[in-house]
Parts: structure tokens; sequence; C-alpha cells
């Protein structure tokens, strides 16, 4: 049976990274050891504490979900392939199997005074997937489907220099306004998912 297009291959193998990487995060997600709980109190305590690994989670489940739908719509733009359309998507899968890392890191340090570093990465991470971005619709501009399918790719590259200058700032501002800034990065995501939400 012949390929439904001519990015088949790569859309799937890009969604096995997605589904791996989304699976990966809850990793870092540890119940409460029976240790030291010897009331219910004390378990409810051991759960609030485990709140910023799990904000950590949602967040980046949220991040990755989001990359993935508007790689699903991408793929539909184009119609061929070439070397550099490839080794693109190659550099944004990169930035999602590498999500997990700054995750673990917003978790476990967020709710703490050394929570600038972990914030920083995460930051740095999502700016270089706007790299991804530019790079993968850039190389797309030339494989188009159609007209439309331009405009539509032309306004992703245009929006992927908008998030690197973005996340870089935030990366920055991070050193000094971890919490503020973990704050603005959740809000960010969520305006990234109104966008999407609007393109159907």
């Amino acid at each position: 049976m012949a390929d439904p297009h001519h990015n088949a291959r790569l859309e799937a193998f890009c969604d096995a990274v997605f589904a791996i990487a989304l699976t990966l995060l809850i990793i870092d997600i540890k119940v409460p050891a029976s240790e030291g709980i010897g009331t219910t109190h004390d378990l409810w305590r051991a759960l609030g504490h485990i709140g910023p690994p799990i904000f950590a989670f949602v967040l980046s489940f949220a991040v990755i979900f989001i990359t993935w739908v508007n790689h699903h719509r991408f793929v539909r733009l184009v119609n061929k392939s070439s070397g550099s359309f490839i080794y693109a998507n190659g550099l944004l899968l990169l930035t999602v199997v590498f999500l997990p890392f700054p995750t673990a890191l917003v978790g476990e340090y967020l709710a703490t005074d050394h929570a600038a570093p972990a914030v920083v990465i995460y930051n740095a991470v999502t700016a270089v997937q706007a790299i991804g971005w530019i790079l993968v619709s850039g190389a797309a501009l030339r494989l188009a489907r159609d007209e439309r399918a331009v405009a539509l790719i032309r306004d992703t590259h245009r929006t992927g220099y908008f998030a690197l200058v973005v996340y870089l700032l935030l990366a920055v501002l991070a050193l000094w306004f971890p919490l503020a800034i973990a704050v603005v990065t959740t809000m960010l995501w969520a305006y990234w998912l109104t966008f999407s939400l609007r393109a159907e």
C-alpha cells in the first residue's frame, strides 16, 4: 500500500517520538514514601510537596501535546519532502525529547530558593524549539502544496521568530524572577493553545 502522502514515514516517526516524550514526563512524579507517614494528615502534607512536580508535568504535557497538534497540521501543508525539512524536524524533535529534563528540574526546584536555573533552562529549551519551528517552516516554504499552504507556513515562520524572542527574554528574566516567569510561561502556553484552537 502506498504512503498517503510524501511525509507519512516522517510523520509516523515524529508521532512515536511525541508519544514517548509524553510518557517519560510522568516518571518524575513519585508516590510519597510510606516511611514517615503516620497519619492521614501526614499523607496530605506529603502530597502537597509533590505539587510543583505535578505542575511541571501538566505544563510540559500541554507543551508537547500542543506541539504535536501543530506539527500534525503543519505536515499536511506540504506535498513533498527534502533533506532540510527532515533534519529541521529532527531539531524540533530534539527539543521535545529533551523537555522531560527541565520539567524534572522545575518540579524539583520551583518551590525552593534555587528555582532560577530550572526556569532559565526550561525557557531556553522552548526557545530552541522556536528555532526548530523557524527551520521547519523555512524548509517547508519550498514544499507547500498550494498558495493557501504557503500563507499558513509563512504565518508559522513569523510566529517562530516571535516565540524565539519572547522565550529568550523570559529565560534571561528568570535569573531574577523565576516564579513570576514560570507563571508567565504557563500563560504563554495557554495563549498558544488558544491560538492553535483558532487555527482549526
